[in-house]
């Protein structure tokens, strides 16, 4: 499969939304609510911050390559259990600032939560993944540290748009029936 050169991809990027998937490593509590949730500390157009793993799909990727594709660029030591048709917990959206919906002032969705990137116009299927094994940063990756974190004590600072983003897949999570 051929990439796209860097000029096209940055015109695309500039002129549609990207489709990605965004993926959090969870530890689930007796509950069925998110206990822990894995997050990597990563440079980002905010400086050093704390997020969720995840990037866009590639033509010719299933949802299930691309989540393994993008675990696998950022850690090792560990591989979700994913069915053959992963279905999202969460459709969540990502707008560069030039936009952005102002809250509050859409008759469609007057309470749209959405996290902010300055890259790009994206919508993130996102799912809550419970993985086995003991994951480590890749060397190389995009990642500089990765940890778990009581999901009532999320480290500081977070991406912007995460906080809502992991309290709707928190949400999600609850309805879900037996282990995420």
């Amino acid at each position: 499969m051929s990439l796209l050169p860097e000029p096209l991809y940055a015109t695309i990027e500039a002129s549609v939304p990207i489709v990605c998937v965004d993926f959090v490593l969870v530890k689930r509590r007796g509950d069925g609510s998110i206990g822990r949730l894995g997050l990597v500390r990563r440079h980002s157009p905010f400086g050093e911050v704390w997020c969720h793993l995840g990037g866009r799909v590639r033509r010719g990727d299933t949802i299930g390559q691309a989540i393994t594709r993008h675990l696998g660029d950022a850690l090792t030591g560990t591989a979700p259990d994913l069915p053959a048709d992963p279905q999202p917990d969460h459709v969540y959206q990502w707008f560069p600032d030039d936009v952005a919906p102002s809250r509050g002032t859409s008759a469609h969705a007057p309470d749209l939560a959405h996290g902010r990137d300055p890259r790009k116009h994206a919508i993130g299927l996102t799912f809550a993944l419970e993985a086995g094994g003991d994951p480590v940063v890749r060397p190389g990756g995009e990642a500089i540290e990765f940890a778990y974190h009581d999901a009532g004590a999320l480290p500081d600072p977070l991406w912007p748009g995460c906080e809502a983003l992991f309290a709707r897949l928190d949400a999600a999570v609850r309805r879900r029936p037996g282990p995420a």
